[in-house]
């Protein structure tokens, strides 16, 4: 539809164009006491095809250029300006589809000007100069339209390409998010299943034999439950439009320093888990920050739920430029191996690898010769942008 209006708008201009002309070629024929049907006729064709210039550049500045040399040879009555031609050349050099058209046409019309000169009475030098000049600038103004034009079009084009490039790096940014929000929400999940089924099995067993340990299963499950539901509430919340969720609500993202409570979640398995802390303090970046908890929590998640170990140890190292994470336990070191050599646990430890990628910093897992298992991560303190460049 809009197509269609603005080639609707075009014709109109066009036959408003040929109308304007036409009122300044045939006003002479008011006054002129020698018009004649030949007059009218040629000089009639020096207006009408002007309807059709922007369809037929080329075709109807010959047909104009024709009948305006027809009008200067029959002279009844005479035109001090040729209308039609200068309208019919600056459409061409705006309009024409070829630049041998364009170029050819004024190349012609400016070589053959002086011998025409020669055919009009009483031509002095400023009327040739006039005659000469006036179609050239008239051509020179069309092609400054026609530059301005396509100056135009390739900033449109390049506006227009700008934007698809924002629309593909928004959805490419969407899509990173989307696989970050599943990664997290996999790790609150398998860490906090895997210490309710754990402790579930575990309660029964020592349920008459042990009443106190079977209550601390259970106080253990829904402690879990209660962690998973307050961390996917806080991802979910963070998802939320600022408008529709209070600021005051949010918590923050667990750290490096939240690793001592999730250790104490895990302690109350079968598992006994210990912290050793190396180095002093530093500040990490938001994302491995966050990386850092999540590498040890799924550690100990697939230490819990496949490892069948007794003991395990979270090793943090502060040294110079990184923080080196260091999960071991002393459980089954075996199970098959991924193409990438990533042993237990599948996904999770694929995880464990993209999550310290994107930090910049590295991570392998793999079993012990001595046995057991061991996930080892670094994560650099300077951000990811920082260590690409």
């Amino acid at each position: 539809m809009r197509l269609r209006a603005v080639r609707g708008d075009s014709r109109l201009l066009d036959v408003l164009v040929a109308g304007a002309v036409a009122a300044a070629v045939f006003v002479p024929f008011s006054t002129a006491a020698d018009v004649t049907v030949l007059g009218f006729v040629v000089n009639l064709g020096t207006v009408v095809p002007l309807i059709w210039r922007r369809r037929a550049p080329f075709a109807v500045t010959l047909i104009v250029a024709f009948f305006a040399t027809a009008v200067s040879l029959h002279d009844r009555p005479g035109q001090t300006l040729q209308y039609g031609a200068l309208v019919a050349i600056y459409t061409l050099a705006d309009r024409g589809r070829h630049r041998w058209q364009r170029w050819g046409f004024i190349g012609t019309l400016t070589a053959t000007t002086p011998f025409g000169a020669l055919l009009v009475k009483d031509n002095n030098a400023g009327q040739f100069m006039f005659t000469l000049l006036l179609p050239v600038t008239a051509f020179l103004m069309g092609m400054l339209a026609r530059a301005a034009r396509e100056r135009s079009n390739a900033l449109m084009e390049r506006s227009a390409q700008l934007e698809r490039e924002r629309e593909a790096e928004a959805a490419r940014a969407a899509a990173e998010e989307r696989a970050s929000i599943a990664r997290d929400m996999h790790d609150i999940l398998a860490h906090a299943v895997s210490i309710m089924i754990v402790q579930a099995e575990a309660g029964p067993v020592v349920v008459r034999t042990d009443p106190d340990r079977a209550e601390r299963s259970f106080d253990a499950i829904a402690e879990a439950g209660r962690d998973a539901m307050e961390q996917l509430r806080r991802m979910l919340g963070v998802l939320k439009d600022d408008q529709e969720q209070d600021v005051g609500a949010r918590a923050p993202q667990p750290t490096v320093d939240t690793i001592t409570q999730l250790i104490e979640h895990v302690d109350r398995t079968h598992v006994r888990v210990r912290l050793v802390v190396e180095g002093d303090r530093r500040d990490l970046p938001a994302d491995a920050d966050l990386a850092a908890y999540r590498i040890v929590q799924e550690a100990l998640t697939n230490t819990v739920k496949h490892a069948g170990a007794s003991t395990a140890e979270v090793r943090l190292s502060w040294t110079g430029d990184e923080l080196e994470i260091t999960v071991t336990d002393d459980g089954r070191g075996g199970g098959e191996a991924n193409p990438a050599g990533w042993r237990r646990g599948g996904d999770g430890l694929i995880g464990i690898r993209e999550r310290a990628l994107a930090c910049g910093g590295t991570a392998e897992a793999g079993p012990l010769p001595e046995g057991g298992f061991r996930v080892h991560a670094r994560l650099p303190y300077t951000p990811a942008a920082a260590v690409a460049s």
